[in-house]
């Protein structure tokens, strides 16, 4: 059998993993690349394989850096089916085709204000692919063992970063042999999701490093969104957080609404400015028994937000200059109408702008979080003046202190383990500590690197 590292290498986006042997390939992730632009380039490059020979692709979840480019998959020819959880499933029938939305209309967007340099900008995929590849769609409970080619046998277990996230495990029954795809791997003790479930058996193990390099903060996430949401009120501003729309949007909602009943900040009105992140909360809230929160919790969280589903009410949301909390993807103000807050909050210093979590380098998200002073948005440069944070205490990826325990929670002794999904040093120390604390064999693969497992 053999592994092929078609993405997820040296970077924190773009996670393909092409397993093989004599008679079939199975796809693990099939995701887009965000971030700088010669990483965005790749989307736009010949799949590595023919998609026409690829069998099947499995998903450990929904977010677009793991499941994204399946509409171009079948676009230029895969046929075969997609497996995933349950929820990952839901999850995708709001997340592709609201790319695919947004893919059409940011190629609009650059025909009319003639910021592109095509003549006429295509998206990548539309929403007709989009729900196209849905077609392709199966979906499975946790531990429930599947055959998506004959004598691959796979089953998802827990991985705890957001809903429906899971590990891959895939049991070659010819060789004997298991690899196991961590997937994003939750924290140890998230605000909303349980912990990912501990593994029992990998011979093979991809293990992924978005914080292999750092810690996240010791400091308290709920007093610190306080201190930062009470400030920005009290002299007339607005805090805008811009949230991937699954996992950290229903996270931030939670805690914003917690910390307003417990009266650590003053009542005010909280909008979710996302169609897909309304259609995420519901689905999370249908859910509720594979997270922390209560049926009760979750019903508290709907009934207290102002959902801005429509254009115009979004418009209409940019006109507002009272002391409000705005919740908008996307997460690392790559797109989505979060572009169209930011333009009008950056430039005023009396609001504030928070992150949560990882930025990939090359983003706005990161432009920001370092200091940037003014940032492209739709061909124009903006100033920024607003208070800008990143509380990565928030994030929904367990650093590497807690990938390290979750590691050391079995008897697991894989032989082989290849650490990816990270910026390049970030892999290169968690291959280290991972060495040095297990005395495993491991290694940072290179983009198209193929190996025996």
């Amino acid at each position: 059998m053999k592994l092929r590292f078609l993405g997820g290498t040296g970077t924190v986006t773009g996670s393909r993993y092409l397993l093989s042997d004599e008679k079939h390939r199975v796809l693990v992730d099939c995701g887009m690349y965000q971030g700088v632009k010669t990483l965005r380039r790749r989307n736009w490059a010949k799949f590595p394989v023919d998609p026409s020979t690829i069998d099947a692709v499995v998903l450990t979840h929904a977010h677009i850096d793991h499941s994204g480019y399946l509409p171009a998959l079948v676009k230029n020819g895969f046929k075969g089916k997609v497996y995933c959880t349950k929820a990952t499933h839901e999850l995708c029938k709001v997340l592709l085709p609201d790319a695919g939305f947004l893919q059409e209309e940011d190629a609009k967007y650059a025909f009319r204000k003639k910021f592109s340099k095509h003549e006429k900008p295509e998206p990548l995929f539309t929403e007709k692919d989009a729900w196209e590849a849905l077609k392709h769609f199966e979906s499975l409970h946790y531990h429930e063992a599947f055959e998506p080619v004959k004598g691959f046998q796979v089953t998802f277990t827990p991985a705890g970063h957001i809903l429906g996230s899971s590990c891959v495990h895939v049991h070659h029954q010819g060789a004997d042999r298991t690899v196991v795809f961590s997937g994003d791997v939750g924290r140890q003790n998230d605000i909303i999701m349980r912990p990912p479930e501990p593994l029992q058996k990998a011979d093979v193990l991809i293990c992924e490093s978005t914080y292999g390099d750092r810690a996240h903060g010791e400091t308290d996430p709920e007093a610190e969104l306080a201190e930062i949401i009470t400030r920005t009120a009290g002299r007339g501003g607005i805090v805008l957080l811009p949230a991937f729309a699954v996992g950290r949007a229903q996270m931030l909602l939670y805690v914003i609404h917690k910390i307003m009943g417990d009266g650590k900040i003053p009542k005010l009105p909280v909008f979710l400015n996302s169609p897909m992140a309304i259609k995420a909360t519901e689905i999370f809230c249908k859910h509720h028994k594979e997270h922390k929160l209560n049926a009760a919790q979750c019903e508290l969280m709907d009934e207290k937000t102002e959902f801005v589903r429509t254009v115009e009410e979004s418009i209409e949301l940019d006109a507002v200059r009272y002391p409000c909390v705005i919740i908008s993807a996307s997460g690392m103000a790559s797109g989505g109408r979060v572009l169209h807050h930011l333009k009008t909050l950056l430039p005023n210093p009396r609001n504030s702008v928070v992150f949560a979590g990882f930025q990939a380098p090359g983003t706005r998200g990161d432009a920001l979080v370092n200091g940037a002073e003014s940032v492209k948005i739709h061909g124009e440069y903006w100033p920024v003046k607003a208070e800008i944070h990143n509380l990565d205490s928030l994030s929904a990826h367990g650093d590497y202190n807690e990938i390290l325990a979750w590691l050391g929670q079995s008897s697991l002794k894989p032989e082989k383990v290849y650490v990816t999904h990270g910026e390049l040093v970030a892999s290169d120390v968690m291959r280290k500590r991972i060495r040095d604390k297990f005395g495993w064999d491991v290694e940072v693969p290179e983009l198209f690197e193929e190996v025996e497992v």
